[in-house]
């Protein structure tokens, strides 16, 4: 990967308006590959309700925060990712029921899910809530590998190519490119929480196997529930995802297999997955983010 031409950490993040007209998009949005339309859509539904979960956690963070330039990367993190959450929910899933899929049974998996670390905190005493939210800090590490990976694959595809629909390609790499602008903070966050290799490794691991697990769970609820596709198991569906992958609709599993392997590494850092540069470049040419201003 090309050197990124400025680090992460001179960005001032900051959330933006966005808007997207969603009307007219197809459930199947990857033209001949409904299999790979579903699985980024599942994957989709399930970020807004972790991201209320980021940014909760955070604003929890907070008080135990004395680095003022950390407090200000916290702060555009957080604003950044309640305008996901809020746009994911307001548009896709609306769009999910313009289709006539209603999409709570696989969203109310995902916050009970999520809700496991916020119970955990609340019933925390004022000595043990910092070792919980450093918990928490080390899994929102994790997890925010795989979206800024996801994110700089998403403005590296060949979407564009397949003739994808472009309000929801916009819509992903928009928030994708954001993903990979702020980056950086999760892992300084959990650092700062004292984060070692080992809770590195631990956190590393559990969400790898929940975030995939769940997102095969919404994949195959989504093709449950399309009446234009067959009700196929795991194995079938694992098959027609590898076909997706191969083509170039959905990232390949070794490509997701090697991101996950990276995370376990002792010199990991966030900064190599991705391009700040091409992430702000996006951002500035976005039709979503340029709507309200042209």
């Amino acid at each position: 990967m090309a050197t990124d031409r400025f680090a992460p950490e001179e960005v001032a993040l900051r959330p933006r308006n966005v808007h997207f007209e969603w009307g007219a998009s197809p459930l199947h949005w990857i033209p001949g590959d409904p299999y790979a339309s579903h699985v980024v859509t599942a994957l989709n539904l399930f970020l807004p309700v972790a991201e209320r979960w980021f940014s909760a956690l955070l604003s929890d963070a907070l008080e135990y925060v004395r680095d003022e330039r950390l407090r200000e990367e916290i702060v555009g993190f957080i604003g950044q990712e309640a305008v996901h959450a809020k746009t994911d929910d307001e548009v896709l899933v609306d769009y999910v029921r313009r289709h006539g899929i209603d999409p709570v049974p696989f969203t109310r998996q995902l916050e009970w899910v999520v809700a496991q670390y916020g119970h955990r905190s609340a019933r925390a005493n004022r000595t043990n809530r910092r070792k919980a939210l450093a918990s928490g800090t080390h899994v929102l590490c994790a997890a925010e590998h795989y979206t800024g990976v996801l994110g700089h694959w998403a403005l590296n595809n060949s979407w564009g190519e397949m003739n994808a629909d472009p309000m929801l390609c916009d819509l992903y790499r928009w928030h994708g490119a954001e993903e990979v602008e702020h980056r950086h903070v999760s892992y300084n966050v959990a650092k700062y929480f004292g984060m070692d290799y080992l809770a590195q490794v631990v956190s590393g691991v559990m969400v790898s196997v929940v975030f995939f697990v769940m997102l095969l769970r919404g994949t195959r609820f989504l093709v449950h529930e399309d009446p234009a596709l067959p009700n196929i198991g795991y194995v079938r569906l694992l098959w027609k995802l590898r076909a997706s992958g191969r083509r170039g609709a959905v990232p390949a599993a070794g490509y997701m297999a090697r991101s996950g392997l990276r995370l376990l590494k002792r010199d990991y850092s966030p900064v190599d997955e991705g391009s700040t540069a091409q992430a702000i470049a996006y951002l500035a040419t976005s039709p979503a983010a340029r709507f309200l201003h042209d």
